[in-house]
């Protein structure tokens, strides 16, 4: 079915996008899509034993389309964690529900893979395609805080740089919050489309339940599940887009020798290995490629693919708690480095640095890492943009806080723009 648009199509989406309370867009980036919205069925799992919860929601809408998001905080159940810093988001431990509609989209085509191909639904669709392809979106106009000093930055870094020291942890993700208060997004579709108009990542999202948002430029793949393959693709490593095509591709093979990132993507591979390990078939574990260089719309990532083979009858909730959260968010040992982010950290990570993503209806899924994401709670009027980066012994705490300004300035700049 071919893209048709009118005045009416464009009624019926300011009223529904804006009103629908249930949304979710997986984008590519590379004229695949998947849209869903209107729910059949919801879950906000708070409890102690989310992972149950959650694989019972599964296994009750077994053969269907659920969408799912995963909050850094359900380590607190797999590992008999805590969290108890500052929590002004109020995210869910995770956010499961089905979907009435899901469609399909390559390009400008479309199909329906599950729901009503009705006028109505025709006409959502056409309208939402027209406004993705816009060429220009409202700009944010909102001023972010940053939650922490750059003194307390610098302490806590060489703190964490002791612990290293100490032989308690090799590396360590530690991030910082910047927000906004008092915030009213009118037309929450526009600032993802924006933001994925700047960072045109392939793992970018848009979800919403009820009054969360999340708007995600993710360049990163926390688990894809085909039959009974499962892949990861941890990225570290970074470096920013250069200005001319000399620089751009100096700044490549300057990540590529940088003997630093080297260390930590390594670390973080033999992370993956292990957590992979618990859940797969023997000796099925491998790397399918180390350290690749991939470049994006504004960063240039180095990135390692593992995988292995697992039998049919695994479950989710099992792979969660053999690999959630992500290494490439927590760093090694997953266990002493979660604890140290807990205690150096002034936020609580919530949705950040979890997980997005759908199980298809044959128990197939793709699932993303919460980075480079703005994260929104409509009744708490409160907008939250978290980054983050690896401290290994090597690290210099001022160098680490500018490259962060640097990661978060370069959205929120063209956010505003």
């Amino acid at each position: 079915m071919f893209l048709v648009y009118n005045s009416t199509a464009r009624k019926i989406y300011l009223h529904l996008f804006v009103q629908e309370k249930y949304v979710t867009y997986l984008n590519s980036n590379n004229g695949k899509a998947i849209l869903a919205f209107e729910s059949v069925d919801s879950l906000f799992v708070n409890s102690a034993n989310s992972l149950d919860a959650i694989q019972n929601f599964i296994d009750k809408h077994k053969g269907k389309y659920i969408f799912v998001a995963l909050s850094y905080d359900l380590k607190n159940d797999i590992e008999l964690l805590h969290s108890k810093n500052l929590n002004k988001l109020k995210f869910p431990k995770a956010i499961l529900w089905v979907a009435k509609n899901v469609v399909k989209f390559n390009e400008d085509l479309y199909e329906f893979i599950s729901g009503e191909e009705c006028l109505e639904n025709i006409q959502l669709v056409q309208s939402f395609l027209k406004e993705s392809n816009q060429k220009k979106y409202p700009p944010l106009n909102i001023e972010f805080k940053n939650r922490i000093s750059f003194d307390d930055y610098v302490k806590n870094v060489n703190q964490l740089k002791e612990e290293i020291q100490q032989g308690n942890i090799y590396e360590v993700n530690y991030c910082q919050e910047f927000y906004a208060e008092n915030v009213e997004l009118t037309n929450p579709l526009d600032v993802y489309f924006k933001l994925n108009q700047i960072t045109k990542a392939p793992y970018s999202t848009y979800f919403r339940a009820e009054e969360f948002s999340i708007f995600s430029g993710s360049p990163e793949l926390y688990l894809n599940k085909k039959e009974n393959v499962i892949k990861s693709s941890p990225i570290k490593g970074t470096r920013k887009r250069g200005k001319n095509r000399e620089e751009d591709e100096r700044m490549k093979v300057e990540l590529k020798n940088d003997l630093k990132e080297q260390a930590e993507n390594v670390m973080i591979v033999d992370l993956v290995r292990n957590d992979l390990s618990r859940i797969a078939q023997k000796k099925s574990v491998k790397v399918d490629e180390l350290m690749g260089i991939y470049s994006f719309e504004t960063v240039h990532q180095m990135i390692s693919t593992i995988s292995c083979r697992v039998d049919d009858e695994i479950l989710f909730s099992d792979i969660l708690r053999a690999t959630f959260p992500m290494g490439s968010m927590t760093g090694a040992p997953k266990i002493s480095a979660m604890l140290l982010i807990e205690k150096h950290e002034a936020f609580q990570r919530g949705i950040y640095s979890g997980s997005i993503g759908y199980i298809s209806p044959n128990g197939d899924f793709d699932f993303n890492v919460v980075i480079r994401s703005l994260i929104y709670n409509a009744k708490e009027k409160y907008l939250s943009c978290p980054v983050g980066g690896a401290i290994t012994i090597n690290a210099n705490a001022g160098s680490e806080f500018k490259e962060c300004n640097v990661k978060v300035k370069g959205i929120l700049d063209q956010m505003n723009a």
